[in-house]
């Protein structure tokens, strides 16, 4: 039987929403290659007609698996926890389920250190993007501590920005 040949992520190092992705994948252990959509560069790479192709929303995440295209990254991410074997994203129980659908789009709009979820793969891009913005986050020590403890997983420290190919080396 011939193999699948293997998905191509469409990211930008510094997306939120690829971060989740690539979030997801390593968790699932599904090997990728990625190709850098710069967004700043030239007025923006996914402006060109060649990605408009790839996604006509002209955002990244876009993921090429199977056959097909998918973009948004919940939606990507489900389409990985229901199609590729290794630790759950989104728990067996319907009202579990519905809660942490609930969560994420709650985060990715506007906290279960225990088993890593599709809400935890949003809460680590938000909250890095708003260290990055100078946001302070005493407020939030809950927010701050399941960060922290999920940046201790491997899957979130080879997804992290800037371990991308196409993270630009520091002034």
């Amino acid at each position: 039987m011939a193999s699948s040949p293997k998905p191509v992520l469409y990211t930008y190092f510094r997306s939120s929403c690829s971060w989740r992705v690539r979030i997801a994948l390593a968790f699932k252990g599904v090997a990728y290659d990625q190709v850098a959509v710069n967004l700043i560069k030239s007025g923006g790479q996914q402006h060109v007609d060649s990605f408009k192709t790839i996604n006509p929303m002209k955002q990244v995440p876009a993921l090429a698996i199977d056959g097909i295209i998918l973009s948004q990254s919940l939606a990507i991410i489900q389409y990985l926890d229901e199609t590729r074997p290794g630790p759950r994203l989104l728990p067996e129980d319907a009202k579990k389920r519905a809660q942490v659908r609930m969560i994420s789009d709650h985060i990715t709009s506007g906290i279960q250190p225990l088993q890593v979820t599709m809400a935890d793969l949003c809460l680590v891009p938000q909250v890095y993007n708003a260290e990055r913005f100078k946001v302070d986050l005493a407020q939030f020590p809950t927010i701050v501590k399941i960060n922290n403890a999920l940046l201790d997983l491997n899957a979130f420290r080879i997804s992290h920005p800037s371990c991308q190919p196409d993270t630009p080396p520091e002034p």
